[in-house]
């Protein structure tokens, strides 16, 4: 029985994997004749690691560049080095035209959406729930006011009741973990 190292896959036999076509086995080379061909040039040195003797061109330098001890140094003085003076003592003062944040608040603030819920991607129009009914995707979140007694209550007796739209269990008094509806305290 052959066992593919890659996916663990058994067969009887075979060269590669059934499932994900590794090769499982290692082909040897096969020995082939190796004849020169007549017409083709043959390379001059024997070997390709013959050495070849060289000689240094006098009028060259050995090294690329000098060493640093052999060359003098040059100040350029019309070179800028970005440094500048020390600004000393400078007097700081706000702005009056510039704006420093926020606008000043009125009181008002923007009322939490209530109601239905308007799918942004196939503009269906659903009552509740974290799900479109029609294509799946998720809805915009929206936070329900629930009633206070009734979500106290559930709360405090930490009873268990499933969703009344995808029957998952859940705490009574919060939103339910898949679909996000209200779940009521059961009666």
């Amino acid at each position: 029985m052959i066992i593919c190292p890659m996916c663990e896959h058994q067969q009887a036999q075979g060269t590669e994997c059934e499932v994900c076509g590794k090769k499982l086995t290692a082909v040897a080379p096969v020995a082939v004749a190796v004849a020169t061909l007549p017409e083709l040039e043959q390379t001059q040195l024997a070997g390709g690691r013959a050495p070849v003797q060289t000689a240094a061109i006098p009028d060259l330098e050995v090294t690329r560049q000098q060493s640093v001890q052999n060359v003098a140094v040059q100040p350029v003085p019309e070179l800028d080095t970005g440094r500048s003076a020390a600004a000393g003592n400078v007097l700081v003062a706000p702005m009056q035209e510039m704006d420093t944040g926020r606008a000043a608040s009125d009181g008002l603030k923007t009322a939490a959406p209530s109601g239905a819920v308007v799918c942004r991607y196939c503009r269906n129009v659903q009552a509740s729930g974290a799900v479109c009914d029609r294509c799946g995707m998720r809805l915009p979140k929206l936070r329900m006011e629930r009633p206070a007694a009734a979500s106290a209550k559930a709360a405090a007796s930490g009873e268990r009741a499933g969703c009344p739209r995808c029957h998952t269990p859940g705490y009574a008094g919060r939103a339910c973990v898949t679909c996000g509806t209200l779940i009521p305290a059961a009666e």
